[in-house]
């Protein structure tokens, strides 16, 4: 069960962008924080993904990439560097109304060249999404098998005792 200090939303406010709308991938503006707040924290309340804090999110605002409708974030994905040759794709999240439509893979293909332009050549990530990170080239692994430095999130995580998420990796 989620901290009772930790109140995420539980609906995403209403777009102005709609399905259909034009969609760029860019690199995320301080701007942006509060809609990538919005949208992370809504699949965090959902049991899809860890919380985000807004601190989180402006520490880390330059390791994201969103999906801009319009200018409306409708998207986001990142890369986290955990150690010299290894990094996570972390807080991968498209608005309900415009999935479907290859967001997700225009959101974490960038992420590829990016790491590879920082000399990293192995992408993990923890997800309930094994279909979708299959198709692009991620394997399944055991947990185990990745290092320790990687589990910190998970101390605080509420499912930290009963983990679904499946450890996939990937070499770029």
């Amino acid at each position: 069960m989620p901290s009772l200090l930790y109140q995420p939303p539980v609906t995403l406010p209403q777009l102005q962008a709609r399905p259909g709308a034009v969609v760029a991938v860019r690199r995320a503006r301080v701007d942006d924080v509060p809609r990538l707040y919005e949208l992370i924290n809504y699949y965090a309340a959902r049991g899809d993904m860890l919380p985000k804090t807004m601190d989180q999110l402006y520490n880390r605002v330059r390791t994201f990439n969103v999906a801009d409708a319009e200018g409306e974030v409708v998207g986001c994905a990142a890369l986290h560097i955990t150690w010299a040759d290894l990094a996570e794709v972390v807080s991968l999240a498209v608005h309900p109304d415009f999935q479907g439509h290859g967001l997700g893979r225009r959101l974490v293909e960038p992420l590829f060249d990016e790491a590879r332009g920082l000399g990293i050549h192995t992408l993990f990530t923890l997800t309930l999404q094994v279909g979708f990170f299959s198709r692009l080239g991620f394997r399944e692994v055991p947990k185990l098998r990745l290092p320790h430095k990687i589990w910190q999130d998970c101390a605080t995580c509420f499912k930290q005792d009963r983990c679904d998420e499946i450890a996939m990796v990937r070499e770029v």
